[in-house]
C-alpha cells in the first residue's frame, strides 16, 4: 500500500504513518498536516491518528460517507468538487461508487485509489492493470467501466505522474501507461 504527502498544503493522501519516522515527522515539517483526502472509503487507513494529533479534516466522495460509522469524522465531497490543496475530485466510480481520482492541478498527478495498480502485489514495477477478478463483483462489466474511466481521465485530465494506492508512484510516464493499458483492453496486474 502506498499513502503521499503534499507538503506545500500539508494534505495527505490514503495516510500511512511512517514506521519509523512515526507522526513527529510530519510535526517537523514545513507545514503541519491540515486534511487528508481520501481516494476511496476503503483507505481511512490511519486517517484518525493524523486527525487526532494535528486536528486535520478528513474527505471522502459522498458515496462511501456510510463506511463511517464508528465515530470517524469524515466530510463528504462529490465529483468534480475543488478540495484542500488545490486537488480536483474526478469520477472513476467503476469498482466501487466513492472509488475517486485525485487531480493534483499544480503537480500534473493523479492518485488513483484501486482502478489501477501496479505489479505483483504491493509491486513497485511492472505494467499497470487492474486487480484480480475475484475482487471484483461483475468482472466483465466492471472493466469495461475502469477502461471508460481512464479514458475519460486521459481525455479531460493534464498529467504525467500516477499516485497508485496499490504500487509504486508512476513519475514522469503515468500518462503513457495509463495510454498503454487503454489501448490493451484491459489487463489483470497480478493474480492471486
Amino acid at each position: 500500500m502506498s499513502s503521499y504527502w503534499l507538503e506545500e498544503s500539508g494534505v495527505l493522501f490514503d495516510p500511512l504513518v511512517p514506521p519509523q519516522e512515526g507522526l513527529e515527522w510530519f510535526a517537523e515539517r514545513s507545514a503541519a498536516p491540515a486534511a487528508v483526502l481520501l481516494s476511496n472509503r476503503h483507505h481511512y487507513r490511519e486517517s484518525g491518528r493524523f486527525a487526532e494529533r494535528f486536528g486535520c479534516s478528513v474527505h471522502c466522495n459522498s458515496a462511501g460517507l456510510h463506511e463511517f460509522s464508528h465515530g470517524e469524522v469524515v466530510q463528504g465531497f462529490e465529483v468534480g468538487d475543488l478540495l484542500p490543496g488545490g486537488v480536483v475530485a474526478c469520477e472513476l466510480d467503476a469498482i466501487c461508487p466513492d472509488d475517486t481520482a485525485l487531480h493534483l492541478l499544480e503537480k500534473r498527478a493523479v492518485v488513483i485509489a484501486d482502478a489501477v495498480v501496479r505489479g505483483r502485489p504491493h509491486g513497485q514495477s511492472g505494467p499497470l492493470g487492474f486487480v484480480p477478478d475475484s475482487l471484483m463483483d461483475d468482472a466483465p462489466a466492471t472493466k469495461r467501466g475502469l477502461l471508460a474511466a481512464c479514458a475519460r481521465l486521459l481525455d479531460e485530465r493534464d498529467f504525467v505522474h500516477l499516485l497508485l494506492a496499490h504500487g509504486g508512484p508512476v513519475i514522469g510516464d503515468g500518462r503513457e501507461l495509463l495510454q498503454d493499458l487503454v489501448d490493451s483492453g484491459g489487463r489483470t496486474a497480478f493474480e492471486m
